[in-house]
């Protein structure tokens, strides 16, 4: 990624055309972060996410496919895979929630603290979002600003209806204006670069 290309693009879009970026967030999107930190400091410093929430709301978390318990332990590396949801229903939910009574039926999958070859860098993690927490935290990665291939963004404008056009109050690329409904050209973006895109909604 770091010899790609990198285009800049800023949507403006009305609210209620949130949704149509969830299957992104669900999917996981890439975002910078400053790595060699605990998670509990990349939630609650870099992504300004209050501490009360962290505790509360995000009740269940996978790094790199592993659920974990501690936020205070939990190193993260560059390139690091971080799962993020609210309560979960039935067995598998209870079981997976952090710090919950059930934790210890899945001792053999949990993610353990480990201090080895962790790099304190600028660098990139991927993050996903489930259930409550899409609507709650995706308008504030969306807002900071994700990193996709062009291909797979190119993708995702091709899908999208005249409805979630007119939603798109202003564009901005690379900043010079667009008309949006140009984004959805498969020769806009180059091939192998990336896009860094900002998506603001009002009152988010």
């Amino acid at each position: 990624m770091k010899n790609e290309r990198k285009t800049n693009l800023i949507l403006n879009m009305d609210q209620d055309q949130l949704g149509d970026f969830f299957p992104l967030l669900q999917k996981g999107v890439t975002v910078e972060a400053h790595v060699g930190c605990s998670l509990e400091l990349l939630l609650t410093h870099q992504w300004q996410i209050p501490a009360e929430y962290a505790a509360q709301r995000i009740t269940t978390i996978f790094l790199n496919s592993r659920p974990i318990d501690s936020l205070a332990t939990a190193i993260i590396n560059e390139d690091a895979v971080i799962a993020l949801s609210g309560a979960m229903p039935g067995l598998v939910g209870a079981t997976m929630r952090r710090g919950g009574y059930y934790a210890a039926m899945r001792e053999g999958i949990t993610h353990h603290a480990t201090n080895g070859n962790v790099v304190d860098r600028n660098a990139t993690v991927r993050v996903k979002l489930f259930n409550l927490l899409l609507p709650e935290l995706g308008p504030g990665f969306l807002q900071r600003g994700i990193i996709i291939p062009a291909g797979e963004l190119s993708r995702f404008f091709n899908g999208k209806s005249e409805h979630f056009w007119q939603g798109c109050r202003s564009a901005l690329l690379d900043n010079f204006p667009i008309l949006p409904h140009l984004l959805s050209r498969e020769d806009l973006f180059p091939d192998q670069s990336t896009v860094r895109l900002s998506v603001n909604f009002p009152n988010s």
